[in-house]
């Protein structure tokens, strides 16, 4: 399998720890949907990361898809979404919050790196607001993990969240201070520490 994409995506880095998680071997290729963009091309004309692409040629795009397919692939002792139903809820709803993370820190990367003339101010406070929402919900949760967020072991939802939390400090800091997200950030701060978490870094 290869897996195309910059680490510098959340989306890209949830799939590739995972894979890691998992032991499924692959190839990781580096490829920037905005430097690389005729290469890209030429493995997924959409021009969309993450793109994984299957022994037999078939190609899936998007981190959450990616992921439902290689938990069809992986042994159950190294799955990271739980077969209880309880659990599996849990874990899909914190999921959730840690994509919401992703998504309005992505937009607001972007907006924020648009002349200051074309920045519109209501947008960036929805999408502000929408961002601490999604972050405070993951601190209440991150308050009452022990160590990890919804289940006995690391499950998709710690994969997930702390790739979430990373990004936030990696491209919007200046509007996530570590001060007011105390918890959520010493429990990511653990996280970060895994081995496949540190040899996949956000770069």
């Amino acid at each position: 399998m290869k897996l195309v994409g910059m680490m510098g995506s959340p989306y890209v880095r949830r799939v590739a720890v995972s894979m890691r998680l998992m032991g499924l071997e692959h190839e990781h290729r580096q490829i920037s949907v905005f430097r690389d963009t005729d290469e890209f091309r030429t493995i997924n004309s959409v021009v969309k990361a993450p793109t994984l692409i299957c022994e037999n040629g078939e190609m899936i795009m998007d981190s959450s898809m990616i992921l439902d397919y290689l938990e069809s692939r992986v042994a159950p002792d190294r799955s990271l979404m739980p077969k209880d139903s309880a659990e599996h809820q849990k874990v899909l709803s914190l999921i959730g919050l840690g994509l919401a993370v992703c998504e309005k820190a992505v937009q607001l990367e972007y907006e924020y790196n648009k002349p200051v003339a074309y920045h519109y101010e209501p947008w960036q406070t929805r999408v502000t607001e929408q961002l601490h929402a999604a972050l405070a919900l993951l601190e209440k949760a991150a308050a009452s993990a022990n160590p990890w967020l919804a289940t006995a072991q690391l499950s998709q939802a710690d994969v997930t969240v702390a790739a979430a939390w990373r990004f936030t400090q990696f491209r919007v800091s200046h509007l996530v201070e570590v001060q007011r997200y105390t918890a959520l950030a010493a429990y990511a701060d653990q996280v970060e520490k895994l081995p496949e978490f540190v040899a996949t870094p956000l770069k």
